[in-house]
């Protein structure tokens, strides 16, 4: 399936030189006030918390930030206090869109993320529109000339993984929630390095667009994500591999 973990990974490719740092650290800041604030300031029994100092640690924050930010949500210092809203839309060619955000005004972007969607052919939906589409999973994509498929399917389906498929070129591992990072420990363990690894929504079903229509959608999903408030964008778009490659800037 060419959908939307693929074109994460391959903007990730593309990104490490000429990514905006600052914009990724203020978006990981975000995350870890909510989470601790939802869950709790322990990584130990906050696995959403543990994934997202991951995060942070790959992306190379200082460690000062990340625990300034878990304090800020845990209340032990003074900070924005910020809400969690995921918007559900359709894109171009009818794809489902879910767009996770947290912000400190939700009219204003309620209003800015209706805005981008009207100029390049999406919609807002109501609640419950799509969301029965997704389910959230841990995702990590590795390359298929990092390991053989017998070797790594007993490695992580032995550390809790849920399922394993594969693409042309990379092996596909799904987890529950709680066990991402334990999966991913384990391949750390092996010396096995990832491509893309993550908390993210998985479709149940994904639509077919091609042409100028799959560029259109994925110029929405990259306008959606460059805005502040936005985390994160899921889709359930199945796009062919040279249309990801070519928008992506992927060799």
């Amino acid at each position: 399936m060419s959908g939307h973990s693929k074109w994460k990974t391959n903007k990730g490719k593309k990104g490490i030189a000429d990514a905006k740092r600052g914009a990724t650290f203020t978006k990981i800041i975000k995350e870890l006030v909510v989470v601790a604030r939802d869950g709790g300031g322990n990584p130990d029994s906050n696995p959403r918390l543990r994934a997202i100092m991951q995060k942070a640690k790959e992306a190379n924050m200082p460690s000062d930030n990340v625990k300034m930010a878990i304090k800020r949500g845990t209340g032990e210092l003074p900070g924005v206090v910020y809400e969690a809203v995921m918007y559900e839309a359709y894109g171009p060619g009818g794809v489902a869109l879910m767009v996770d955000s947290l912000t400190d005004n939700k009219n204003r972007t309620t209003a800015e993320l209706r805005n981008i969607m009207s100029k390049r052919g999406g919609n807002m939906a109501g609640a419950g529109a799509v969301s029965w589409m997704f389910t959230q999973k841990g995702y990590i994509s590795i390359s298929k000339d990092k390991i053989k498929e017998d070797e790594l399917m007993n490695i992580v389906l032995d550390a809790g993984a849920e399922d394993m498929r594969h693409e042309d070129n990379s092996y596909e591992i799904y987890t529950s929630i709680a066990d991402l990072e334990k999966v991913k420990a384990a391949l750390t363990e092996k010396g096995i390095k990832w491509d893309d690894a993550e908390l993210t929504m998985i479709p149940s079903s994904t639509i077919k667009v091609a042409g100028n229509e799959a560029k259109q959608v994925l110029g929405l999903i990259e306008a959606l994500e460059e805005h502040d408030d936005v985390q994160q964008v899921y889709a359930n778009f199945d796009i062919p591999d040279e249309i990801l490659n070519e928008v992506s800037g992927a060799e």
